[in-house]
């Protein structure tokens, strides 16, 4: 079965909300949901855990206007890629596009 667009959503929404930087997670749901497409579209587009943390910090700087550094921007890329990769993972074995990367990392959710 094919894995649709809202179910990738709902699960880097997910994702987001664990790590709720602002603490508001509980009372607004979509908080992130802002950061959602720019970071499924980096994701597929094969995007590694640097760009990944860089991304997260420059949007809780200039979107969220916070210091980044107690968030741990890094750590949250790094379960970005391992929840991304494991999404893949279970998606269909179908055959998949590739991006050019080589690694499967950047893969969109057959």
């Amino acid at each position: 079965m094919r894995r649709g667009r809202d179910g990738t959503e709902k699960g880097l929404r997910d994702q987001l909300n664990a790590w709720d930087p602002l603490g508001v997670a509980d009372e607004v749901g979509d908080e992130y949901d802002c950061m959602l497409l720019p970071l499924l579209q980096r994701l597929r587009d094969g995007a590694g855990q640097t760009e990944i943390a860089d991304y997260l910090h420059h949007e809780l700087e200039d979107h969220f206007g916070m210091d980044p550094s107690g968030s741990r921007p890094e750590a949250m890329a790094s379960r970005v890629i391992a929840w991304w990769t494991a999404t893949n993972r279970t998606a269909d074995t179908g055959t998949r596009t590739g991006t050019g990367t080589g690694t499967g990392e950047g893969q969109p959710p057959s």
